[in-house]
C-alpha cells in the first residue's frame, strides 16, 4: 500500500492502489468479457501502447487479477483472463459507472467543476 490515510479501510486503500494506476481498470473491465489474446485488448483498448499493456498485464498477473494462459499451437498463442478476485470488479464497476453519470450530470448543471469537496458533502 503506497498511500496510508489511518481513516479510511485499509483493503480499500489496497483496492485503489490498484485502480490507481492507469489503465488497469480498463484492463479488467475489458477482461470481463472473458479470456482475451494481448492483441484483442490492445484493439479495444485503442490508445494503450503494446509496451505499458504489457507492462499492466504483468503486474495485475502477479497481483492474482489475471492469469496468462500459454494454449498449444501451432500457433502457438496467449490468453488473458480474469480470476476470481478479478471478476469481483465487475460489481466495482457498475458502481462507478452509476457514479459517472452523477458527475455527467453535475458537470452539465456546472455544479461539479466548481464546488469544492467541503461544499459538495455539506450539500448532501
Amino acid at each position: 500500500m503506497k498511500h496510508a490515510c489511518q481513516h479510511l479501510c485499509e483493503k480499500f486503500q489496497v483496492a485503489m492502489d490498484v485502480l490507481a494506476k492507469p489503465w488497469n481498470g480498463l484492463i479488467i473491465a475489458t477482461l470481463e468479457e472473458g479470456a482475451l489474446r494481448f492483441g484483442e485488448i490492445g484493439e479495444r483498448l485503442d490508445a494503450i501502447s503494446d509496451r505499458m499493456l504489457s507492462s499492466r498485464l504483468k503486474e495485475l498477473e502477479a497481483l492474482g487479477l489475471v492469469v496468462r494462459r500459454v494454449l498449444p499451437g501451432p500457433p502457438v498463442r496467449v490468453e488473458y483472463e480474469l480470476t476470481d478476485a478479478g471478476r469481483g470488479f465487475g460489481e466495482v464497476a457498475q458502481a462507478i459507472s452509476r457514479w459517472g453519470e452523477r458527475l455527467a450530470v453535475s458537470a452539465a448543471r456546472g455544479g461539479g467543476v466548481k464546488r469544492g469537496a467541503r461544499a459538495a458533502r455539506a450539500a448532501r
